[in-house]
Protein backbone atom coordinates (compact mmCIF):
# COMPACT_ATOMS: atom_id res chain seq x y z
CA UNK A 1 0.00 0.00 0.00
CA UNK A 2 1.55 3.29 -1.15
CA UNK A 3 1.08 6.01 1.44
CA UNK A 4 -0.15 9.30 0.04
CA UNK A 5 2.52 11.82 0.99
CA UNK A 6 2.95 15.36 -0.16
CA UNK A 7 6.26 17.17 -0.40
CA UNK A 8 5.52 19.43 2.58
CA UNK A 9 5.14 16.37 4.85
CA UNK A 10 8.95 16.09 4.68
CA UNK A 11 9.71 19.64 5.76
CA UNK A 12 11.59 20.25 9.02
CA UNK A 13 13.17 23.40 10.46
CA UNK A 14 16.95 23.35 10.37
CA UNK A 15 19.03 26.16 11.88
CA UNK A 16 21.69 27.19 9.35
CA UNK A 17 24.52 26.71 11.85
CA UNK A 18 23.83 22.94 11.92
CA UNK A 19 24.86 22.56 8.25
CA UNK A 20 28.38 21.11 8.43
CA UNK A 21 30.93 23.12 6.44
CA UNK A 22 33.79 20.66 6.86
CA UNK A 23 34.16 16.97 7.68
CA UNK A 24 34.85 15.70 11.19
CA UNK A 25 38.54 15.25 11.89
CA UNK A 26 39.35 12.40 12.13
CA UNK A 27 36.56 11.20 9.84
CA UNK A 28 35.19 8.64 12.29
CA UNK A 29 34.82 11.26 15.06
CA UNK A 30 31.42 12.22 13.61
CA UNK A 31 28.44 11.49 15.82
CA UNK A 32 26.25 8.44 15.18
CA UNK A 33 22.56 8.18 15.98
CA UNK A 34 21.53 4.53 16.33
CA UNK A 35 17.88 3.78 15.55
CA UNK A 36 15.96 0.53 15.86
CA UNK A 37 13.20 -0.43 13.41
CA UNK A 38 11.55 -2.65 16.04
CA UNK A 39 11.17 0.07 18.69
CA UNK A 40 11.43 3.84 19.18
CA UNK A 41 14.73 3.74 21.04
CA UNK A 42 17.34 6.31 20.03
CA UNK A 43 20.97 5.85 21.08
CA UNK A 44 23.61 8.58 20.72
CA UNK A 45 27.08 7.36 19.84
CA UNK A 46 30.20 8.19 17.82
CA UNK A 47 30.94 6.75 14.39
CA UNK A 48 34.10 4.90 15.49
CA UNK A 49 31.82 2.92 17.85
CA UNK A 50 29.98 1.47 14.83
CA UNK A 51 31.64 -1.99 15.22
CA UNK A 52 29.80 -2.38 18.58
CA UNK A 53 26.47 -2.24 16.75
CA UNK A 54 27.47 -4.77 14.09
CA UNK A 55 27.23 -8.55 14.45
CA UNK A 56 29.54 -11.28 13.21
CA UNK A 57 28.33 -12.35 9.77
CA UNK A 58 26.88 -8.93 8.87
CA UNK A 59 27.73 -7.52 5.44
CA UNK A 60 28.32 -3.83 4.79
CA UNK A 61 27.73 -2.80 1.17
CA UNK A 62 29.64 0.35 0.18
CA UNK A 63 29.58 2.44 -3.01
CA UNK A 64 33.12 2.63 -4.44
CA UNK A 65 32.33 5.42 -6.92
CA UNK A 66 34.91 8.20 -7.05
CA UNK A 67 33.98 11.87 -7.43
CA UNK A 68 35.28 13.60 -10.54
CA UNK A 69 36.86 17.01 -9.91
CA UNK A 70 34.16 18.01 -12.37
CA UNK A 71 33.73 21.74 -11.76
CA UNK A 72 35.65 23.73 -14.39
CA UNK A 73 36.00 27.53 -14.43
CA UNK A 74 36.88 28.86 -17.86
CA UNK A 75 36.63 31.82 -20.23
CA UNK A 76 34.60 32.21 -23.38
CA UNK A 77 36.47 32.62 -26.65
CA UNK A 78 36.91 35.36 -27.82
CA UNK A 79 35.13 37.57 -25.24
CA UNK A 80 37.02 36.35 -22.14
CA UNK A 81 33.76 36.23 -20.13
CA UNK A 82 34.05 33.91 -17.11
CA UNK A 83 31.87 30.81 -17.21
CA UNK A 84 31.56 27.46 -15.48
CA UNK A 85 30.90 23.89 -16.58
CA UNK A 86 30.01 21.04 -14.27
CA UNK A 87 30.38 17.60 -15.86
CA UNK A 88 27.41 15.38 -15.00
CA UNK A 89 27.81 12.26 -17.15
CA UNK A 90 29.71 10.99 -20.14
CA UNK A 91 27.38 10.77 -23.14
CA UNK A 92 29.83 9.30 -25.66
CA UNK A 93 33.58 9.66 -26.08
CA UNK A 94 34.56 13.23 -25.21
CA UNK A 95 30.98 14.50 -25.19
CA UNK A 96 29.50 15.09 -21.74
CA UNK A 97 26.23 16.32 -20.34
CA UNK A 98 27.06 19.42 -18.30
CA UNK A 99 25.48 22.11 -16.19
CA UNK A 100 26.56 25.48 -17.61
CA UNK A 101 26.67 28.90 -15.98
CA UNK A 102 25.55 31.37 -17.21
CA UNK A 103 23.46 28.91 -19.23
CA UNK A 104 21.68 31.47 -21.40
CA UNK A 105 24.99 32.86 -22.65
CA UNK A 106 26.34 29.45 -23.58
CA UNK A 107 24.41 28.62 -26.72
CA UNK A 108 25.42 25.88 -29.22
CA UNK A 109 28.72 26.83 -30.88
CA UNK A 110 30.11 28.60 -27.78
CA UNK A 111 33.81 27.80 -27.25
CA UNK A 112 35.35 27.85 -23.77
CA UNK A 113 38.97 27.42 -22.72
CA UNK A 114 40.36 26.38 -19.34
CA UNK A 115 43.67 26.97 -17.58
CA UNK A 116 46.46 27.50 -20.09
CA UNK A 117 44.14 26.73 -23.01
CA UNK A 118 45.25 23.07 -23.26
CA UNK A 119 41.66 22.08 -22.45
CA UNK A 120 38.81 23.51 -24.54
CA UNK A 121 35.11 22.80 -24.85
CA UNK A 122 32.43 23.50 -27.45
CA UNK A 123 28.72 23.56 -26.60
CA UNK A 124 26.89 21.23 -29.03
CA UNK A 125 23.30 21.33 -27.86
CA UNK A 126 20.96 22.67 -25.15
CA UNK A 127 18.68 20.00 -23.62
CA UNK A 128 15.03 20.60 -22.58
CA UNK A 129 16.05 20.88 -18.89
CA UNK A 130 18.70 23.51 -19.69
CA UNK A 131 21.70 21.17 -19.40
CA UNK A 132 24.19 21.16 -22.30
CA UNK A 133 25.94 18.55 -24.41
CA UNK A 134 29.57 19.68 -24.56
CA UNK A 135 32.54 18.18 -26.45
CA UNK A 136 36.03 18.53 -24.95
CA UNK A 137 39.43 18.72 -26.68
CA UNK A 138 42.69 18.26 -24.75
CA UNK A 139 46.40 17.45 -25.17
CA UNK A 140 46.63 14.53 -22.69
CA UNK A 141 45.73 10.86 -23.10
CA UNK A 142 42.46 11.21 -21.23
CA UNK A 143 40.16 14.01 -20.12
CA UNK A 144 40.55 12.81 -16.51
CA UNK A 145 44.16 14.05 -16.42
CA UNK A 146 42.93 17.53 -17.38
CA UNK A 147 40.21 17.39 -14.74
CA UNK A 148 42.88 16.57 -12.16
CA UNK A 149 44.83 19.60 -13.35
CA UNK A 150 42.05 22.20 -13.65
CA UNK A 151 38.93 20.76 -12.00
CA UNK A 152 37.54 21.41 -8.54
CA UNK A 153 35.35 19.14 -6.41
CA UNK A 154 31.66 19.82 -7.13
CA UNK A 155 30.65 20.60 -3.56
CA UNK A 156 26.92 21.05 -2.86
CA UNK A 157 25.79 24.73 -2.78
CA UNK A 158 25.18 24.66 0.99
CA UNK A 159 28.91 24.12 1.60
CA UNK A 160 30.38 27.60 1.25
CA UNK A 161 33.85 26.86 2.63
CA UNK A 162 36.58 25.87 0.17
CA UNK A 163 38.19 22.47 0.79
CA UNK A 164 41.79 22.54 1.94
CA UNK A 165 42.25 19.06 0.57
CA UNK A 166 40.20 17.64 -2.34
CA UNK A 167 40.43 14.13 -0.86
CA UNK A 168 38.17 15.24 2.02
CA UNK A 169 35.27 14.80 -0.43
CA UNK A 170 36.26 11.23 -1.39
CA UNK A 171 35.65 8.03 0.56
CA UNK A 172 38.79 6.07 1.51
CA UNK A 173 37.61 3.20 -0.73
CA UNK A 174 36.70 5.32 -3.80
CA UNK A 175 38.10 3.82 -7.00
CA UNK A 176 35.63 3.94 -9.93
CA UNK A 177 35.69 7.49 -11.39
CA UNK A 178 32.33 8.88 -12.41
CA UNK A 179 30.34 10.62 -9.66
CA UNK A 180 29.19 14.24 -9.68
CA UNK A 181 28.83 14.10 -5.87
CA UNK A 182 30.25 11.94 -3.08
CA UNK A 183 28.33 9.00 -1.59
CA UNK A 184 28.59 10.88 1.70
CA UNK A 185 27.69 8.18 4.27
CA UNK A 186 31.00 6.56 3.36
CA UNK A 187 33.02 9.67 4.24
CA UNK A 188 33.00 8.59 7.92
CA UNK A 189 35.09 5.46 7.36
CA UNK A 190 38.85 5.36 7.92
CA UNK A 191 41.10 2.46 6.84
CA UNK A 192 41.62 1.61 10.55
CA UNK A 193 37.87 1.50 11.21
CA UNK A 194 37.38 -0.81 8.23
CA UNK A 195 40.11 -3.11 9.58
CA UNK A 196 38.38 -3.18 12.98
CA UNK A 197 35.05 -4.01 11.32
CA UNK A 198 36.60 -6.87 9.34
CA UNK A 199 38.40 -8.20 12.43
CA UNK A 200 34.98 -8.65 14.06
CA UNK A 201 33.86 -11.05 11.34
CA UNK A 202 31.87 -8.44 9.39
CA UNK A 203 32.33 -8.53 5.60
CA UNK A 204 32.51 -5.49 3.32
CA UNK A 205 31.34 -5.67 -0.30
CA UNK A 206 31.45 -2.99 -3.00
CA UNK A 207 28.92 -1.82 -5.57
CA UNK A 208 29.26 1.14 -7.93
CA UNK A 209 26.65 3.81 -8.47
CA UNK A 210 27.81 7.02 -10.12
CA UNK A 211 25.99 9.73 -8.20
CA UNK A 212 24.35 12.29 -10.45
CA UNK A 213 23.22 15.70 -9.31
CA UNK A 214 19.67 14.44 -9.78
CA UNK A 215 20.10 13.06 -6.26
CA UNK A 216 19.97 16.64 -4.98
CA UNK A 217 17.33 17.86 -7.42
CA UNK A 218 14.51 19.33 -5.34
CA UNK A 219 11.12 17.69 -5.48
CA UNK A 220 8.94 20.34 -7.13
CA UNK A 221 5.75 18.29 -7.45
CA UNK A 222 3.31 18.64 -4.55
CA UNK A 223 2.39 14.95 -4.78
CA UNK A 224 5.72 13.14 -4.43
CA UNK A 225 4.88 10.19 -6.67
CA UNK A 226 4.86 12.63 -9.63
CA UNK A 227 8.59 13.34 -9.14
CA UNK A 228 10.90 11.95 -11.82
CA UNK A 229 14.38 10.83 -10.75
CA UNK A 230 17.42 11.31 -13.00
CA UNK A 231 18.99 8.12 -14.29
CA UNK A 232 22.28 6.92 -12.74
CA UNK A 233 24.63 4.13 -13.81
CA UNK A 234 25.27 1.23 -11.42
CA UNK A 235 27.14 -2.05 -11.35
CA UNK A 236 27.09 -5.11 -9.08
CA UNK A 237 29.95 -7.60 -9.47
CA UNK A 238 29.70 -11.37 -9.32
CA UNK A 239 31.70 -11.39 -6.08
CA UNK A 240 29.37 -8.86 -4.40
CA UNK A 241 26.19 -10.65 -5.54
CA UNK A 242 27.59 -13.93 -4.16
CA UNK A 243 28.49 -12.34 -0.79
CA UNK A 244 25.05 -10.76 -0.45
CA UNK A 245 23.25 -14.01 -1.26
CA UNK A 246 25.44 -16.04 1.09
CA UNK A 247 24.87 -13.50 3.89
CA UNK A 248 21.10 -13.68 3.44
CA UNK A 249 21.08 -17.47 3.20
CA UNK A 250 22.96 -17.67 6.51
CA UNK A 251 20.36 -15.42 8.17
CA UNK A 252 22.71 -12.45 8.61
CA UNK A 253 22.11 -8.78 7.85
CA UNK A 254 22.87 -6.87 4.66
CA UNK A 255 23.56 -3.26 5.63
CA UNK A 256 23.76 -0.56 2.95
CA UNK A 257 26.27 2.22 3.55
CA UNK A 258 24.46 5.21 2.07
CA UNK A 259 21.33 5.77 0.04
CA UNK A 260 23.29 5.12 -3.19
CA UNK A 261 24.24 1.56 -2.15
CA UNK A 262 20.65 1.08 -1.00
CA UNK A 263 19.22 2.30 -4.32
CA UNK A 264 21.62 0.07 -6.26
CA UNK A 265 20.54 -3.09 -4.40
CA UNK A 266 16.83 -2.19 -4.46
CA UNK A 267 17.05 -1.48 -8.22
CA UNK A 268 18.52 -4.91 -8.87
CA UNK A 269 15.94 -6.59 -6.61
CA UNK A 270 13.06 -4.72 -8.29
CA UNK A 271 14.28 -5.90 -11.70
CA UNK A 272 15.27 -9.51 -10.97
CA UNK A 273 13.52 -10.41 -7.70
CA UNK A 274 16.96 -11.23 -6.21
CA UNK A 275 20.53 -9.91 -6.27
CA UNK A 276 22.42 -10.91 -9.42
CA UNK A 277 25.63 -9.58 -11.01
CA UNK A 278 24.57 -6.85 -13.46
CA UNK A 279 24.98 -3.25 -14.52
CA UNK A 280 22.66 -0.69 -16.04
CA UNK A 281 20.87 2.56 -15.37
CA UNK A 282 18.44 3.19 -12.55
CA UNK A 283 16.01 5.98 -11.83
CA UNK A 284 14.43 4.20 -8.84
CA UNK A 285 12.56 6.49 -6.44
CA UNK A 286 11.84 5.04 -2.99
CA UNK A 287 9.29 6.72 -0.75
CA UNK A 288 6.87 5.65 2.04
CA UNK A 289 4.71 2.74 1.01
CA UNK A 290 7.42 1.18 -1.13
CA UNK A 291 8.86 -1.83 0.67
CA UNK A 292 12.63 -2.27 0.71
CA UNK A 293 13.52 -5.90 0.06
CA UNK A 294 17.28 -6.03 -0.42
CA UNK A 295 18.59 -4.52 2.83
CA UNK A 296 18.23 -5.10 6.57
CA UNK A 297 20.04 -1.98 7.78
CA UNK A 298 21.15 1.42 6.53
CA UNK A 299 23.95 3.82 7.46
CA UNK A 300 23.22 7.31 6.18
CA UNK A 301 23.67 11.02 6.82
CA UNK A 302 20.98 13.58 7.72
CA UNK A 303 19.36 14.82 4.53
CA UNK A 304 17.79 18.01 3.22
CA UNK A 305 14.15 18.80 4.02
CA UNK A 306 11.75 17.67 1.24
CA UNK A 307 14.55 15.72 -0.54
CA UNK A 308 14.15 12.32 -2.19
CA UNK A 309 16.74 11.04 0.32
CA UNK A 310 14.69 11.79 3.45
CA UNK A 311 11.75 10.13 1.63
CA UNK A 312 13.86 6.98 1.16
CA UNK A 313 14.72 6.96 4.89
CA UNK A 314 11.02 7.30 5.73
CA UNK A 315 10.23 4.32 3.48
CA UNK A 316 12.73 2.17 5.37
CA UNK A 317 12.30 3.41 8.94
CA UNK A 318 8.69 4.67 8.88
CA UNK A 319 7.49 8.21 8.28
CA UNK A 320 6.60 9.20 11.87
CA UNK A 321 9.77 7.70 13.36
CA UNK A 322 11.96 9.38 10.72
CA UNK A 323 10.52 12.85 11.31
CA UNK A 324 10.77 12.31 15.11
CA UNK A 325 14.44 11.27 14.79
CA UNK A 326 15.20 14.38 12.73
CA UNK A 327 13.54 16.53 15.38
CA UNK A 328 15.79 14.93 18.03
CA UNK A 329 18.85 15.46 15.78
CA UNK A 330 18.08 19.18 15.54
CA UNK A 331 17.49 19.45 19.31
CA UNK A 332 20.74 17.57 20.02
CA UNK A 333 22.61 19.77 17.54
CA UNK A 334 23.78 17.00 15.23
CA UNK A 335 25.61 18.24 12.12
CA UNK A 336 23.66 17.92 8.88
CA UNK A 337 24.16 17.07 5.18
CA UNK A 338 27.27 15.97 3.25
CA UNK A 339 29.94 16.62 5.90
CA UNK A 340 27.56 16.04 8.81
CA UNK A 341 26.91 13.24 11.26
CA UNK A 342 25.40 9.82 10.57
CA UNK A 343 22.58 7.52 11.58
CA UNK A 344 22.50 3.74 11.63
CA UNK A 345 19.03 2.25 11.20
CA UNK A 346 19.07 -1.41 12.21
Amino acid sequence: MIQKCSKKDFWYDLPKELIAQEPADPRDAARLMVLDRKNDKILHSVFHELPHYLEKGDLLVVNNSKVLPARLMGTKVPTGAVCELLLLRQVKGDTWECLARPGKRMQPGTKVEFGDGSLTAVVDETLPDGNKYVTFTYDTETLYEKLDEFGKMPLPPYITKQLEDQSQYQTVYAKELGSAAAPTAGLHFTPQLMDTIRSRGVNIAEVTLHVGLGTFRPVNEESIEDHQMHSEWYSVSEETAKLINETRAAGHRVIAVGTTSCRTLESVWAKYGKIVPCSGNTSIFIYPGIELKAIDGLITNFHLPESTLIMLIAAFYGYDKTMAAYKVAVEEKYRFFSFGDAMFIR
